[in-house]
């Protein structure tokens, strides 16, 4: 039985911006090992799943789908990162703390 993960992934390091993050992304986990090519050195696998990544609307959608075709899923929770309002007018009030 295909052995898959059900994630959503995080936001890149090189952006502010948070593209690509809402939808959840089922990917097979690697079965053969990546080895170099004889001739020309570049790593591959004969093994086809590693390709392929399927995104979903919902964390769901994409469990009901790993059922519905038996594969064998572990579903990785996405940790929230906490948004702390600040404006620039806070600086320089009366009330604030040092």
């Amino acid at each position: 039985m295909p052995r898959a993960r059900i994630y959503r992934p995080a936001k890149t390091a090189m952006q502010s911006g948070k593209a690509k993050t809402g939808k959840w992304v089922l990917e097979f986990e690697p079965t053969d090992p990546i080895s170099p090519d004889a001739l020309m050195g570049w790593a591959g696998s004969g093994d086809t799943r590693q390709q392929v990544k399927m995104r979903f609307d919902t964390m769901d959608e994409a469990t009901s789908f790993a059922e519905a075709n038996s594969i064998d899923a572990d579903v990785i929770k996405p940790h929230e990162a906490k948004i702390i309002k600040k404006s620039y007018s806070d600086r320089f009030a009366f009330n604030r703390i040092r």
